[in-house]
């Protein structure tokens, strides 16, 4: 067997490599280089997409490779709707936003329930039975391979237009879904986030990055904060209107005042605490590339995303020893399960807990 180097596409942000069992000095190799990666359900490793890694994975290889094009999810086909489902769609529409569902909510079933319509609008919907959404729902998963998150937010869609449009019973909606993944939150150390929030040489960069992190926010909810809702005198923060449209305060840190009031008389903002060149609010994709640009800068954790500064506060809040009832609060969490899975992330190694085996060996003559 020859070790398989997958062509990325353009836009890809990783190489994809797969490694004979066998072949040890090259997985070595791979393992030596920056960024290197092991995804356990692939069985693959990987290292940051750029001309120079795919170069010298050729070279570690030794010329005795072969080079596949990636593969890409399959994707789900779509098809122009007519009048009835276009109806269909409408009556969706007016249904979530007569129950004040968020806009990006909104546009995510819509374009969810237009696949279905899809498959469908040559039918009276009213008709379409449990069993008829099930195997829907399984041909998309074996012929475009949709994963789990397409799976439950297409089943929100059709359970959406169910309930809420043609006001059908639970029990007509109620399909199968996926098995949970239990997961664990990808985390950063504590020294990987200082070298991140410490990146950025822009004051408002910086700022940004640490109020995330430092008071645990989603990146809707930084966009969202307004000047109003930075309370120094009392330590807060106010976050209104939060997913599943709650309010919620959590911890304004003392060294974040001084960076906010630092970064306010640089600029001045009026309305909103981080505004956009034309003062609207800022934009996600602009927070998205301050924290890509910090990680590539500071070699960083690749897989880092903005919202694992929130699951690191959270990690770092339970090492730090807070409560996490105190926690829950600050993340806004409606269930103690959701903040409870943070415990799992705390960093476990010999210098942070005691093993019973140094234990029972420690005040004894005996050695392994």
């Amino acid at each position: 067997m020859q070790p398989i180097i997958y062509q990325p596409f353009k836009e890809a942000k990783r190489i994809k490599i797969f490694i004979p069992y066998n072949m040890y000095s090259i997985r070595n190799g791979v393992k030596q280089m920056n960024s290197s990666f092991w995804h356990p359900h692939q069985k693959l490793w990987s290292v940051i997409n750029t001309e120079k890694n795919f170069e010298t994975l050729k070279k570690i290889c030794k010329e005795n490779y072969k080079i596949e094009k990636d593969i890409r999810f399959i994707p789900v086909p779509t098809v122009p709707l007519n009048t009835n489902a276009i109806d269909a769609l409408y009556n969706l529409e007016k249904a979530l936003v007569l129950k004040q569902y968020s806009t990006s909510s909104i546009q995510t079933y819509k374009k969810m329930f237009s696949v279905f319509l899809g498959k469908f609008m040559q039918r009276d919907l009213k008709t379409i039975s449990k069993e008829e959404i099930e195997g829907f729902i399984y041909e998309l998963i074996k012929k475009s391979k949709i994963s789990e998150s397409y799976q439950n937010q297409m089943i929100n869609a059709i359970k959406a237009f169910y309930e809420h449009a043609l006001k059908k019973p639970r029990e007509y909606y109620d399909v199968q879904r996926p098995k949970k993944t239990k997961s664990i939150p990808n985390t950063l150390s504590k020294e990987e986030v200082l070298k991140i929030v410490q990146s950025p040489k822009n004051i408002k960069h910086r700022a940004i990055l640490c109020t995330i992190y430092g008071s645990g926010l989603r990146i809707s909810e930084l966009i969202n904060l307004r000047i109003a809702d930075v309370h120094s005198k009392d330590g807060y923060l106010y976050i209104k209107d939060s997913k599943g449209k709650k309010d919620r305060k959590t911890i304004l840190s003392k060294q974040l005042i001084i960076l906010l009031r630092a970064y306010y008389k640089a600029y001045k903002p009026s309305y909103w605490l981080f505004e956009g060149q034309s003062g609207c609010q800022y934009s996600t994709s602009s927070i998205r590339a301050i924290f890509r640009k910090s990680v590539k800068e500071t070699d960083s954790n690749p897989w880092a995303t903005v919202h694992t500064l929130r699951h690191s506060f959270a990690t770092h809040c339970i090492e730090n020893n807070v409560n996490l009832r105190h926690l829950q609060n600050m993340l806004g969490h409606s269930s103690p399960k959701t903040t409870e899975i943070y415990t799992k992330t705390i960093e476990i190694n010999n210098k942070t807990i005691t093993s019973p085996l140094d234990s029972l060996l420690k005040n004894s003559t005996l050695q392994l």
